[in-house]
């Protein structure tokens, strides 16, 4: 009889809905990388990221004053240089970093 009722609660609990909390979420809810909310001394300490950005942007890594700009976004860095930066180039980055796994 114990086993019967057992088996029961165990076919019960089965039927229950899971419910799913934040903390247990999938890893795949992180954010991608992008040039408005991504630092850009972030995306120059990664190595994937940095290629992309001198794809686009080829001497802006290799720029004297580059790392005066480390704690800023790519789209805040357009500001002081939007010829350079231009909206066609972020959003040429942000798809190719679209690409990449979420951190």
């Amino acid at each position: 009889m114990k086993k019967l009722t057992l088996a029961c609660i165990l076919a019960a609990a089965a039927a229950l809905p899971t419910v799913t909390y934040a903390a247990d979420a999938p890893a795949s809810t992180a954010a991608h990388a992008s040039t408005s909310e991504t630092l850009l001394g972030d995306i120059l300490d990664d190595p994937k990221m940095r290629a992309i950005l001198d794809k686009y942007l080829p001497a802006l890594s290799s720029a004297e004053q580059i790392d005066m700009a480390r704690g800023m976004t790519l789209k805040d860095v357009q500001q002081y240089a939007p010829d350079t930066v231009t909206d066609d180039a972020l959003a040429k980055i942000d798809a190719d970093l679209a690409k990449l796994p979420a951190k």
